[in-house]
């Protein structure tokens, strides 16, 4: 009985999921995010540009303007970190004086076709960020402490 107890045990430790380990995903999962896209903020907009995956890790530079000037600059890069992703992004404003300290880390929550979610490991800053793709069609989908959004995005055509 006692061996039994033991080899269960054993059994639950061995195929238990790690704790804030996300679903298996790799960068080239992230393939399709690659490209330029852009969309209207009211008086401004909103641009990503996506390189594509290489090295372990997938990046994107953000930039958002408003009444002709930019007021925001971010960077993000995915990284593959054990069987899974992680996020980080930092924000700058004008004159690349950083938002905040470091960056913020959010792990892989869901990844599917054409769309993936990651969440806050933290306190501070967005709860969860998705991104998901529907022909040309790119949408940025945020979640703040204060409630959901989604900004949409349209891909460029290389110039």
């Amino acid at each position: 009985m006692r061996r039994l107890l033991i080899a269960s045990v054993l059994v639950l430790v061995v195929c238990a999921p790690t704790l804030g380990q996300g679903p298996s995903a790799t960068v080239s999962d992230l393939a399709w995010m690659t490209g330029h896209y852009k969309g209207n903020t009211g008086n401004g907009s909103l641009e990503e540009n996506w390189a594509e995956p290489e090295g372990g890790s997938i990046a994107a530079l953000v930039r958002s303007t408003d009444g002709g000037a930019t007021n925001m600059i971010e960077l993000i890069v995915i990284e593959e970190e054990g069987d899974s992703l992680t996020l980080r992004l930092k924000q700058w404003n004008p004159g690349m004086e950083p938002r905040a300290e470091g960056f913020q880390v959010m792990e892989l929550i869901e990844i599917g076709d054409k769309k993936v979610v990651f969440k806050n490991t933290g306190e501070v800053g967005l709860q969860q960020l998705g991104y998901s793709l529907n022909g040309d069609q790119f949408t940025v989908s945020v979640t703040t402490a204060q409630g959901a959004f989604d900004i949409p995005l349209t891909r460029q055509s290389a110039h």
